[in-house]
Parts: C-alpha cells; structure tokens; sequence
C-alpha cells in the first residue's frame, strides 16, 4: 500500500487500463511511498533495497511510461538532474518546492498557480512549470539553534 495514496500501484495501473509488469509496479510503488521526488538513481538504490534487480534502461523506459501516461510527473532540477513523483489523481499542475539546504523537490499539491497572462495568437498552453525554492521543514529544524545551559564557574 502506497503511504501516499491509499492505493497500490498495482490497482492504479488496473483502474487504468493499464498492463501491470512487476517493474512498472515496483518503480511506481517508490514514487508512491516517497516523501519527495526522486532522481533515478534514488529510485535504482531504493528498488535494490526492496530486493529487485532492475538495469538502468528498464527503470528510464518504466520512467518514460509512466510519465507518458500520466501516473508519474519528470520535474526539471536546478542541477539538470530530473526527479519524478507520482502524479496522483489529480493533474499536473501544481507548483513544487526546493529545499536549497539539502536539494529534495516537493510536490505541493495544493497550491495551482494562475496564470495571468494571453499567449500570442497560434500558441496553445500545455503546462508552466512553478518551483519556489526556500527550506523544507526537516533542514530548517536541524538549522535552529539550540538552547544551551551555562553553568557559572
């Protein structure tokens, strides 16, 4: 079971319509469970942990499949390193949050920016991508100071 979601790969894949292959299962699991997004080399270790032996090309196919059905959303790191996480019921279009202490990219799925703008004629929106950088909540408590007793000598 997903922490996340409160539904496991598997039936997310089944509801869809979708064929569900151990890898696609597994990887989207990772994306389920995970508090933030992930790189693909977090994925790789976090699926050798669960005892599964995937190379590197199925995890980019499984990756690309997932994102290209939209179960799983590729967000573009400041360090050219994309992270992806599971897209969830909802659609893409939510801004994310990078923490600039420690890197992790959140999705913030509450907060859906309005655009306030008119494209040219002949251009059609497809999506805008919003990453508000700052502290997450586990960098910034690790950061406060501390209350240190003195005793007087």
């Amino acid at each position: 079971m997903s922490k996340r979601f409160d539904i496991p790969a598997h039936d997310i894949l089944r509801n869809a319509g979708e064929r569900a292959t151990p890898a696609r299962e597994v990887v989207l699991d990772i994306l389920l469970d995970a508090a933030s997004a992930l790189t693909h080399q977090e994925i790789e270790q976090n699926a050798r942990e669960r005892g599964i032996s995937a190379d590197r090309v199925t995890l980019y196919r499984v990756l690309d499949w997932l994102v290209a059905r939209r179960h799983a959303h590729r967000i573009a790191g400041e360090d050219r390193v994309w992270r992806f996480n599971a897209a969830g019921p909802e659609a893409h279009g939510h801004a994310h949050f990078r923490c600039t202490q420690c890197g992790q990219v959140f999705c913030l799925n509450d907060l859906h920016p309005a655009l306030g703008f008119n494209l040219p004629k002949g251009f059609q929106f497809e999506r805008a991508e919003l990453t508000i950088q700052g502290i997450c909540p586990g960098c910034a408590k690790a950061a406060r100071p501390r209350n240190k007793r003195t005793t007087a000598g």
